[in-house]
């Protein structure tokens, strides 16, 4: 294993990356300034724009590819050059909340098509605890004819990549690593340890990796679906949630978490592969469960809340407009996946209510083709109730004078991720 380090190092032979999202494309770059590196997608439209130095995903400035020793392909050919291979495809879950693999046994068997004796294979992919030796283990030694731990290495070493955050980014968060024996662990840990600035944990084995990785996103939906719950309690009783919190956040040991919509794809994702292992296990996870019901009800408490607003105003929902600020999962990110402002959406055009949807980081076409909704280019205005649903930069340096020009009456603010001044407003709500 040491010769294949330093044959990397020498760049006698290359790292290759599978899955070149949010996730993959910048661990590519980050390898590619000190090894050679193969860029692999199946999406050949997001591989042309990477070789003109454009990220799809929107996240990285055209900077960060100089300097990269990095070939971008959709030929799964061009897997069989490389020699340490790491695949961090998205996985998410089907209409029925179980975990989708189909991605990742899909990138599986394309590295798999290119193992030869001395390899390494690196899963990032989020998943649940026994994925990467029960699930894909099998697939790269049936279709390699080669034997795991023998003639090949595998491992596990979790992405903890953070959409949208210019400070804690890739180098900059410790980096948990894992391996199928102590040989493969050194050498994935002196690998990533080129890169990562903030630090390695060797984890004692590859379910630990996995547990840890699942049980981090796991943990932040609990604590915030405690606090929706909360919300949705103290909103009755009209106390406010964020008073409160600040409040009791007054003592050393109280976690400020905040009410709101949990969406994207690892929040409010990660929990179900966790339940779907503990249930194949015989277990029937109560409280992770319940979490996931509580956050996932979140954009129905909000839209029952802005009908309630409306006929209070003595206006008819069906003869209603809401102009929804904001749709991506996240501020100031383009990501739409999973998103939970999808959902409030539709909870209002079920009310008859007509539902405007504008958003300067969303791409149009994603939109419609992801979930069938449109973005409008701008607010027209006249609207009679207005959500903020998504903190960007953009509408958070907006006046409340900007607020009710768009307003066709009295202005009512619906400030879903309550980031602005509650004071500044005669009709203001806030989870």
């Amino acid at each position: 294993m040491s010769n294949l380090l330093d044959s990397l190092i020498k760049k006698e032979k290359c790292i290759s990356v599978t899955g070149l999202g949010y996730v993959g494309l910048p661990l590519a770059l980050e390898f590619a300034k000190h090894f050679k590196v193969i860029g692999f997608d199946i999406n050949q439209e997001r591989i042309a724009l990477m070789q003109k130095g454009i990220d799809p995903s929107k996240e990285l400035e055209s900077s960060a590819f100089e300097g990269c020793d990095i070939t971008f392909t959709a030929d799964v050919a061009d897997l069989q050059l490389a020699h340490f291979h790491i695949i961090g495809v998205p996985t998410d879950i089907d209409s029925n909340k179980v975990p989708n693999l189909n991605p990742l046994l899909g990138a599986t068997k394309s590295v798999a098509s290119a193992l030869k004796k001395g390899d390494v294979v690196v899963y990032e992919s989020t998943v649940y605890p026994g994925c990467t030796e029960e699930d894909c283990l099998p697939i790269l030694e049936t279709i390699s004819g080669l034997q795991g731990g023998i003639d090949f290495k595998y491992g596990y070493s979790p992405e903890r990549i953070v959409p949208g955050d210019k400070v804690r980014t890739l180098t900059n968060i410790l980096k948990i690593v894992s391996g199928s024996d102590n040989e493969a662990l050194e050498l994935i840990a002196a690998v990533y340890g080129t890169i990562i600035k903030a630090g390695l944990h060797k984890a004692e084995s590859i379910k630990v990796a996995e547990a840890a990785k699942v049980i981090e996103n796991t943990q932040r939906d609990i604590n915030i679906s405690l606090i929706n719950e909360l919300a949705i309690i103290f909103d009755k009783m009209d106390i406010d949630t964020k008073a409160v919190i600040e409040a009791a956040g007054t003592k050393w040991n109280f976690h400020k978490y905040q009410p709101g919509l949990v969406g994207g794809h690892c929040i409010s994702v990660d929990p179900f592969y966790l339940i779907h292992k503990a249930k194949k296990i015989g277990i029937d996870p109560q409280v992770i469960a319940a979490g996931r019901r509580v956050n996932d009800f979140i954009p129905t408490f909000i839209a029952k809340r802005i009908v309630q607003s409306l006929i209070e105003q003595d206006k008819n929902p069906g003869k209603s407009r809401a102009l929804v600020m904001g749709v991506t999962f996240k501020e100031d990110v383009s990501d739409i996946r999973n998103s939970k402002v999808v959902d409030l959406v539709r909870e209002l055009m079920d009310y008859s209510i007509q539902v405007h949807v504008v958003d300067p980081h969303g791409n149009p076409n994603e939109l419609a083709h992801e979930y069938g909704i449109s973005l409008i280019d701008q607010p027209i205005g006249d609207y009679d109730v207005i959500l903020l649903a998504v903190g960007h930069k953009e509408y958070i340096q907006m006046s409340v004078a900007d607020f009710e020009k768009l307003s066709k009456d009295e202005l009512y603010m619906f400030d879903i991720k309550g980031v602005l001044n509650a004071a500044d407003y005669k009709n203001y709500w806030r989870l």
